[in-house]
């Protein structure tokens, strides 16, 4: 890891002592949109909160037992990854709810990936100029009250509880009417809805669970509309190719709003950008109105300048590792921009004074986190191959590791030949394993396919996830205490959250 300070400044805290830092994954840049043509207006100038950990069990066995039985009947439910493409459902439970998504303005962030971790610079921006925030993110790394935040942290298990059981009886009202049940995810979506309604919050983030246009959350009408990178994933049900996907995406584009566009492949940035001219929204594009001008890898992070739509912002001190993580402060610094008016009601940019301090504050748990030391042990839930892409490039610019060796236990429904090859420069050795979701791939027809990868004398299997561990700290420890080995623990954010526990983190 580079030893220079950001800014000059030695009393930095090195994040190996805190430990909440992430970089979630993003698509490769290339596309130049300058060569787009599109008939939309863009977004011109005219010239945080406290960090959050994961929430662990919560310790009277009282309140542990209420939260069991909520997750319990929340697991009867159709399932994430269960879809039937319509709002139908959520819409009648907002409707039964008295509407509260419209009772604060919104931004909406949808995206393949880096969505987690541009919602929570959104928030940390937010919060440092003084506005209360509701956050909705998905899934979770360790506990499901991870997915509802407030004022940048997650809400308690008594909140959680106590909101459950205030749209229950709602929840079973249109459970009768309609032929399928809410799922998992339009419950939990209800419930967050509500929450920040309650609080009541200055404005909510709230990420896309799958797509966009038919996504439970997509019954708000976003002030602002993100799009991060678009890739391929989930493509039995979004599309083979990044402009199809664009489609699905492009559905929490709504009339009058303002579009943040991460960097995009020209055909989804087509899309994106035709939609967008229909429904008369105004957009401002990475790599045009705003971007990255500089960046500079510094102890624990990075220091990078960013061009936003109201001006430049030199000497942010991010505590997130790679590239993509200031692509993604970017997009988030644009979004916040954009509520607040900057380039089109006002002209001048934000305090930068603000910006860096939340900026700094910026924390996701779950992706390239240390969690030990001697040898290093990271985590990152990158669970496709752009994801593991951005990911290698990360780990190859901020840790000089002598040995790395992978730790991967994916989902069945992945690109996970893909996600292998993505690792495959720089692991060493592999320990295939699973997670104990329903959805895991089995240990052995996983590790079939990284043998094909890697070669056999390369691959071992673990199917428990705490021998995997055991073996892959072994494996790493071979060269001795100094050689600079080290443990990449990745594949999914399941296969994370339970080796986030198993090492003793919450």
């Amino acid at each position: 890891m580079s030893e220079l300070p950001p800014n000059g400044n030695s009393d930095q805290p090195d994040p190996l002592d805190s430990f909440d830092e992430i970089i979630a994954a993003e698509t490769d840049r290339d596309p130049d949109l300058a060569v787009i043509e599109a008939g939309s207006r863009t977004l011109r100038t005219l010239g945080g909160p406290p960090e959050s950990g994961v929430p662990t069990r919560p310790a009277d066995p009282e309140v542990d037992k209420a939260l069991r039985e909520v997750e319990a009947e929340l697991a009867t439910r159709w399932g994430e990854t269960k879809l039937e493409p319509s709002v139908s459902r959520i819409a009648a439970l907002m409707d039964v709810l008295g509407e509260p998504q419209r009772a604060y303005p919104s931004i909406h962030i949808t995206g393949t990936n880096g969505k987690t971790s541009t919602a929570r610079m959104v928030e940390a921006l937010l919060g440092a100029f003084d506005l209360r925030t509701g956050r909705y993110t998905s899934p979770h790394v360790q506990s499901i009250t991870e997915r509802i935040s407030l004022d940048g942290a997650p809400v308690s298990a008594e909140r959680f509880v106590e909101t459950y059981h205030d749209v229950k009886p709602y929840v079973e009202m249109v459970d009768a009417a309609q032929e399928c049940r809410l799922s998992f995810f339009e419950v939990l979506t209800g419930m967050a809805y509500a929450a920040f309604a309650d609080a009541p919050v200055d404005v909510a983030v709230v990420e896309v669970g799958m797509g966009g246009s038919w996504d439970a959350t997509n019954v708000i009408d976003g002030d602002v509309a993100v799009v991060t990178p678009i890739d391929l994933d989930h493509t039995d049900r979004l599309g083979g190719t990044p402009a199809e996907i664009a489609v699905e995406k492009g559905g929490i584009i709504k009339t009058g709003a303002t579009v943040i566009l991460a960097q995009q492949p020209v055909d989804a940035a087509q899309v994106l950008l035709k939609k967008a001219v229909e429904v008369d929204a105004t957009v401002a594009r990475e790599g045009l109105e705003f971007g990255v001008v500089a960046r500079q890898v510094a102890v624990g992070g990075q220091l990078v300048t960013l061009r936003g739509v109201g001006g430049e912002y030199p000497e942010v001190y991010l505590p997130l590792h790679g590239p993509y993580q200031a692509h993604n402060a970017a997009v988030a610094l644009a979004a916040v921009e954009a509520f607040f008016g900057v380039g089109a009601q006002r002209p001048e940019p934000l305090d930068i004074d603000t910006v860096r301090k939340a900026f700094a504050s910026v924390s996701a748990p779950g992706r390239m986190e240390v969690v030990r030391r001697s040898p290093t042990v990271v985590l990152d839930a990158a669970h496709n191959p752009a994801g593991a892409h951005a990911t290698t490039e990360a780990v190859r610019e901020a840790f000089d590791f002598s040995r790395l060796i992978g730790v991967v236990g994916a989902s069945g429904d992945k690109n996970v030949r893909g996600l292998l090859e993505a690792y495959e420069p720089i692991f060493a050795e592999v320990v295939i394993t699973q997670n104990t979701s329903h959805r895991a791939m089995g240990a052995d027809e996983l590790a079939a396919i990284a043998v094909e990868v890697f070669g056999e004398e390369r691959v071992q299997v673990e199917p428990r996830l705490p021998d995997a561990l055991e073996a892959a700290i072994t494996l790493a420890e071979e060269e001795g205490e100094f050689a600079g080995g080290g443990v990449l623990v990745t594949g999914s954010v399941i296969t994370v959250g339970e080796a986030r526990l198993l090492l003793g983190k919450g």
